[in-house]
């Protein structure tokens, strides 16, 4: 059975690449800038790469340490694509007191 794949990112160059997981070999450079690639997960689909919100998003999501992973029942779960639900989630943390990761996460944000 050959290993199987899941995807890594280089933001600065809005570029995926599907790559076979290894524990050991953790540290990925990137093809096109030899910059560091972030491993997001095999439940990852990219955006455009003209897409500079959903990037923009992207990147915030990644830097919160937030990952796209398959669980038992398929998918991810929910994960915010506009700035604008990353800014609602962003101040709900803020005003509530909740981990910024894990008010990403939300599907509704609680009135």
């Amino acid at each position: 059975m050959p290993p199987s794949r899941t995807s890594y990112v280089c933001l600065p160059c809005r570029a995926s690449y599907k790559q076979p997981y290894d524990r050991e070999r953790d540290n990925r450079v990137c093809p096109r800038c030899a910059g560091a690639l972030v491993h997001v997960g095999s439940a990852f689909a990219p955006p455009k790469r003209r897409d500079t919100d959903a990037w923009r998003t992207l990147s915030v999501l990644l830097n919160a340490g937030v990952r796209f992973h398959k669980s038992c029942c398929g998918g991810p779960g929910y994960r915010p694509r506009t700035l604008s639900e990353v800014k609602e989630r962003m101040a709900y943390a803020e005003r509530t007191g909740e981990p910024f990761a894990k008010s990403l996460l939300r599907y509704e944000l609680p009135q």
